[in-house]
């Protein structure tokens, strides 16, 4: 997931260097969704192995 994150960054950066502010702020926003997407399920993996490992 990191690496969609990573590809719609790149995406959004080329973008924005040829003057596509449009498909810029798109690839941008699909970035930071997926990306706060991943810090999430990170965040619940993270809680769901602690609590494994207390019991």
């Amino acid at each position: 997931m990191l690496k969609w994150t990573a590809i719609f960054l790149v995406i959004a950066i080329i973008a924005a260097i040829f003057g596509f502010t449009g498909v810029a702020e798109g690839a941008a926003s699909i970035a930071k969704t997926i990306f706060f997407i991943f810090i999430v399920l990170v965040l619940i993996t993270g809680i769901l192995g602690y609590n494994a490992l207390k019991k």
